[in-house]
C-alpha cells in the first residue's frame, strides 16, 4: 500500500511504500523543535508537548512524483542531520543522516497526506516516544517500544548497506552529494530558533 506525500499547497508530490517503514513515534527533541521554528509551522508539526511525529523508513520506500523543484535542504549546524522541506509552503519532509550509506529517512507526519485512521491501518500507531526530557509538557517515555523500533530500524539499514540498496534514495545523487546545497544555520541563527 502506498501512501501519499505532499506538501501543503501541493506542489511537491510523492508516495511512500507502507510496507518499507520500520516504526512510527513521536521525537521531542530540541532540534526537531528548532526545525519546526525554523520553518515557522510549529503549529502544524509540533503536539502539544513539542513533539514530532516521524515515520521511520528507508529512503528508498519514497518516490517525488510532482514539483522536485521545490524539495529544500537545510542544517542545523555544520555537522548537523539533513532537514528536508518543502520550499514552496514550509512543509517539513523529513530527516536524513548526512552520510548516504545510512539509508535513513524519519518522514515528517506533517507530509503524510492520508487521515490519522488510514494511517494507522497502513503504519501502525506512534508506538514509541524518543528523547522525552526536551519535552515542553510531561510525556510518559517508553524505552522498551524505543529499544525495539532501533532494533527494526537498525536491521533494515544493515541490510541496505550489505545489498547495495542505499543508493535507491531521493535525497542523494549517484555520487552521494545530497541533491540540493543544504543550508547550515549560522550559530546565531540556530540559537534564535532553538527552544
Amino acid at each position: 500500500m502506498n501512501i501519499r506525500l505532499r506538501c501543503r499547497c501541493g506542489k511537491l508530490q510523492g508516495e511512500v511504500d507502507a510496507h518499507r517503514v520500520a516504526a512510527r513515534g513521536v521525537c521531542y527533541c530540541k532540534d526537531c523543535q528548532a526545525f519546526a521554528r525554523y520553518l515557522q509551522a510549529e503549529d502544524a508539526v509540533l503536539d502539544a508537548a513539542g513533539g514530532t511525529e516521524v515515520a521511520a523508513a528507508l529512503p528508498a520506500a519514497l518516490r517525488f512524483t510532482a514539483g522536485l523543484e521545490h524539495l529544500a535542504c537545510m542544517s542545523l549546524s555544520p555537522k548537523g542531520a539533513y532537514r528536508w522541506y518543502a520550499s514552496c509552503c514550509n512543509t517539513p519532509v523529513g530527516n536524513t543522516p548526512r552520510d548516504q550509506k545510512i539509508s535513513y529517512v524519519s518522514l515528517v507526519r506533517t507530509c503524510l497526506d492520508a487521515p490519522a485512521g488510514e494511517l494507522d491501518r497502513a503504519l501502525g500507531h506512534a508506538r514509541f516516544a524518543v528523547n522525552t526530557g526536551s519535552a515542553r509538557a510531561p510525556v510518559t517515555a517508553t524505552p522498551l517500544r524505543a529499544a525495539l523500533a532501533v532494533a527494526r530500524i537498525g536491521a533494515a539499514l544493515l541490510k541496505a548497506r550489505l545489498g547495495g540498496g542505499y543508493r535507491d534514495n531521493p535525497f542523494f545523487d549517484a555520487a552521494g552529494a545530497p541533491v540540493r546545497v543544504p543550508r547550515v544555520l549560522s550559530r546565531e541563527e540556530r540559537a534564535a530558533v532553538t527552544p
